[in-house]
């Protein structure tokens, strides 16, 4: 069974949300603290989503995945965070955590750099936890390559590390 890509809609988002949290704790929990993975729950990532999109519809892009009728990954892009007009933002790619290699990331990732050379952007950029070594080979195999920028962010109670990538399109 083959996975299809759509663009999301609202009725979208609680599942959405639904899936990136299974899909942060299954590919964070090597390097991160369970109390800083079980906030937010589902239910809560699902409104953040929700909220999201009613004000970012008009400038991001999400697409969802499905096999079998069932919700199995997405993206998330949008414009630059630095401003950059040439420059667009894959914000995430996350899949429910069977659904790893199986092509579905390919697909969702082959997908947002279309859509960005669609939108007129020359360039992609994104950023991805420095521990996440399995992210980070993903996007090498994808021709990223990390920029030298370097932030911190919280995840829960955690601190992490993010690395900035970027690749022409």
């Amino acid at each position: 069974m083959t996975v299809t890509l759509r663009p999301a809609t609202a009725a979208d988002m609680m599942a959405v949300g639904a899936l990136h949290q299974r899909s942060r704790v299954a590919a964070y929990s090597a390097f991160l603290p369970a109390d800083a993975l079980a906030d937010p729950t589902p239910e809560a990532m699902g409104r953040y989503w929700a909220e999201r999109w009613q004000w970012e519809r008009d400038t991001h892009r999400m697409t969802v995945a499905e096999r079998a009728g069932a919700l199995v990954g997405f993206s998330h892009l949008g414009p630059d965070d630095e401003d950059d007009p040439a420059t667009g933002l894959l914000n995430a790619i996350h899949l429910d955590p069977a659904e790893q290699g199986r092509g579905t990331g390919r697909a969702l990732m082959v997908d947002a750099l279309d859509a960005m050379r669609a939108l007129g952007w020359r360039r992609a950029v994104l950023w991805v936890l420095r521990d996440n070594a399995h992210a980070r080979e993903f996007y090498r195999r994808g021709g990223w390559t990390p920029t030298g920028d370097e932030r911190d962010e919280a995840i829960g109670s955690a601190s992490t590390r993010q690395l900035r990538y970027t690749r022409p399109l």
